[in-house]
């Protein structure tokens, strides 16, 4: 019966933990936050303001910024998931592999200059998120079966240009986090139970962080840029729902629950290179600190004595992420003053390995290959659309067996096709 309480801390916790790259990011995080950035493969996000998503991208880079503009989108993406080589060591069921939906992931941005040196910004954008549903056949529902989490984030936002070569900005980000997670315990049978015992677990937070920038011209044809997310503290509250668990445990009803969870900060860096009046290129890094990530703890209230006597009062989970680094590189060409063209390519490592890599967050190592393109009619308008193309190495699974959860290895093949599309009007 431990082993059912050891299942059950993975619903609220895993909400949380698996914000799961089925996007076009690794580990928890979207990069979905501008279609101008995307066709780049996001190589220049920190060196180039392109428009008012820059807000996200360096908050410095708002002071390149001469007029008031509204810049909004949303990406499309659609995901492939191959599995194969899957076994049990009880479980009977199907390995289909389309558990990701259609996702769309909306952003919106404004800015506008209060002086010649100061600017004020606004963004509206998903910075984490994931969706995955697994079939109820799936062989695998004992390790997982639903989750749903999205982090919605506004961000006011300044940008000070010190001099004609430097600029500064700096954003507070408002958070607001939420999760569903279902689950399954094999206990058909048990003590007279008809049916699979089922997990459904919910939470969600509002927190604050803060997302810091710098922006260089190092030269008239060369700017870097440096920009820093910070860390956010969650207390996640919400329940955790148990039912047709054998009556005998009386554990059916619903808990209290509590998860305190520490998403991690990142660093950007890039440069942006202009060659010529038609040709700019475009080259950047990106480290994430995932080992913050070494576990997580679920604290659940009204317990019955018998589940605190089964250690359900506090429960732990191993995760052991460790810290990562992905780059890109990307070049823009301009065509004629009304199109410029964009080409990248980005290499992303996963925060997860092949001893903790679970259902939930089967991703392994990936690359991207991106295009895009703008298109301004006139010097108000610009619309931006990109296609990225996403695929991982294989990525292993091997979840040992226990009492209530019959062991489950897999091994999963994951690609992704986005699309992304974003208007900008200027006044």
């Amino acid at each position: 019966m431990i082993t059912m309480t050891r299942v059950a801390k993975t619903g609220l916790a895993l909400a949380i933990a698996t914000v799961s790259g089925q996007v076009l990011a690794n580990g928890l995080a979207i990069n979905e936050q501008s279609a101008s950035g995307m066709g780049t493969a996001f190589a220049g996000r920190s060196s180039s303001a392109q428009d008012a998503s820059t807000v996200f991208g360096n908050p410095a880079g708002l002071s390149k910024l001469d007029r008031t503009e509204i810049s909004g989108g949303f990406a499309v993406v659609n995901a492939d998931v191959d599995i194969h080589d899957a076994n049990s060591s009880s479980a009977q069921g199907t390995n289909k592999g389309d558990m990701v939906p259609l996702a769309s992931v909306p952003f919106g941005y404004m800015s506008t200059p209060i002086t010649d040196d100061l600017h004020f910004g606004l963004g509206v954008y998903v910075p984490f998120g994931v969706i995955s549903d697994y079939e109820k056949s799936f062989q695998g529902r004992y390790k997982g079966l639903y989750s749903k989490v999205q982090v919605v984030t506004i961000q006011p936002t300044l940008s000070y240009k010190i001099n004609d070569r430097l600029s500064v900005g700096i954003g507070p980000t408002i958070n607001k986090i939420d999760g569903k997670l279902t689950n399954k315990l094999a206990t058909n049978g048990l003590l007279g139970t008809e049916g699979d015992t089922k997990l459904n677990i919910k939470g969600d937070d509002t927190a604050v962080g803060y997302n810091v920038g710098v922006l260089v011209d190092v030269t008239d044809a060369t700017t870097w840029g440096l920009t820093y997310h910070s860390k956010v503290d969650y207390t996640l509250e919400g329940h955790t729902g148990v039912t047709n668990a054998p009556s005998a445990l009386g554990l059916n009803g619903k808990y209290d629950a509590k998860l305190d969870i520490t998403m991690p900060e990142s660093v950007d860096t890039s440069i942006t290179h202009k060659l010529d009046d038609q040709w700019t290129l475009y080259g950047g890094a990106t480290w994430t600190r995932w080992s913050r990530l070494e576990k997580i703890a679920v604290e659940n209230q009204g317990v019955p004595a018998l589940g605190q006597a089964l250690g359900f009062g506090t429960l732990t989970e191993q995760l052991q992420w460790k810290d990562t680094w992905s780059y890109a590189i990307g070049a823009a060409y301009q065509l004629n003053p009304q199109w410029v063209l964009r080409t990248g390519l980005a290499l992303d490592a996963a925060p997860t390995t092949n001893e903790h890599r679970n259902v939930r967050i089967p991703v392994g190592n990936r690359k991207i290959f991106s295009l895009g393109a703008g298109w301004s009619p006139n010097d108000e308008i610009t619309i931006d659309v990109a296609y990225s193309y996403l695929r991982e190495n294989e990525a292993p699974i091997n979840q040992p067996d226990s009492t209530l959860q019959p062991s489950y290895s897999a091994k999963y093949r994951n690609s992704a096709h986005g699309i992304g599309t974003q208007l900008t009007y200027r006044f």
